[in-house]
């Protein structure tokens, strides 16, 4: 089936629905030059689980995917904060 994965730029993937997430964000990172580890992938805006096959996310012919940015957690960013105060 087609895929879209949309991260700086729009892919089109051939898969069988059988790839985890983490094969469709590997792919994608190698694709742009980017880091997987710091990737997260989005289905409508949810966030799916990296050892999850397509299939089970629920992903059909034609999904788009989104690959972006994982957030910082809200803890993480104060201690930075304080750290350069």
């Amino acid at each position: 089936m087609q895929l879209f994965v949309r991260s700086r730029e729009l892919h089109t993937l051939e898969v069988s629905g059988l790839e985890t997430v983490a094969q469709i964000k590997a792919h994608v990172a190698s694709l742009e030059g980017l880091t997987p580890e710091d990737k997260v992938v989005l289905l409508a805006g949810s966030p799916l689980q990296d050892e999850a096959t397509l299939g089970q996310c629920g992903v059909e012919a034609l999904t788009t995917l989104e690959v972006v940015g994982r957030m910082l957690e809200v803890g993480k960013r104060k201690m930075d904060r304080e750290r350069r105060v």
